[in-house]
């Protein structure tokens, strides 16, 4: 008596092997089955003993089988899932063989700066495969700064021009302001830092403001003869 197998007799978990004995009027394996062809998922020590058309016997050797577990696919994450653009996160796979992302990385861990859904294949030293569980990261995009001046960036002494910044959560100015609207009646660079719903800051482009001194007016004495 002999068994013939359909495939390798060690394999993953998910996968199975056939196993078949020799052509005869009756089986019995060691699980109990009674039909020539068993399908094995588990691991186990399998044997068969058939029966000729003259009722005579023979049990074939052992035939293990061994299944090898699938590896857990796990995906550690080192720093925020959302965060703003030029920012980063890391995702570092569990320890495998071999990696696969969904970007097409195949090292341990990936630098993310990009929107996205992202999963991991790793594969283990049995050639045994496992895909982790997706991981979303969310990258915003920073707001729009800039600085809107009504009235003219250069004046003379005793006038002003308001600045005003783009509309936002929180404001920082270079001079200390942290409104909205600003009146400038200094020359100097001023420029705005601001802050969106989401964390995100911005800083605008910097204004000028020229402030003319007043000229300075002097009277001479006039003689009368």
């Amino acid at each position: 008596a002999t068994i013939s197998a359909s495939c390798d007799l060690e394999f993953c978990e998910g996968e199975e092997v056939i196993l078949t004995a020799t052509e005869a009027a009756a089986y019995i394996w060691s699980n109990g089955a009674e039909t020539q062809s068993i399908t094995v998922d588990a691991t186990g020590s399998f044997y068969v003993t058939i029966t000729d058309d003259n009722g005579c016997t023979a049990t074939s050797e052992v035939v293990e089988v061994i299944v090898n577990e699938l590896p857990e696919a796990e995906i550690l994450t080192w720093g925020d899932l959302e965060f703003c653009e030029g920012g980063s996160v890391e995702l570092t796979a569990t320890e495998a063989t071999e990696y696969l992302w969904s970007n097409g990385a195949t090292t341990q861990s990936v630098v993310i700066t990009e929107s996205g859904e992202y999963y991991v294949t790793i594969t283990d030293d049995n050639g045994c495969m496992a895909i982790s569980e997706t991981v979303e990261v969310v990258v915003n995009e920073l707001p729009e700064a800039e600085i809107l001046a009504w009235g003219d960036l250069e004046f003379c002494e005793g006038g002003s021009v308001e600045l005003t910044a783009t509309e936002a959560a929180e404001y920082l100015w270079n001079n200390g302001a942290t409104t909205q609207t600003i009146v400038v009646d200094a020359s100097g660079i001023y420029e705005v830092t601001i802050t969106d719903a989401n964390g995100c800051s911005n800083t605008s482009e910097p204004v000028e403001v020229t402030v003319f001194e007043l000229p300075e007016v002097t009277f001479e004495s006039l003689t009368v003869c």
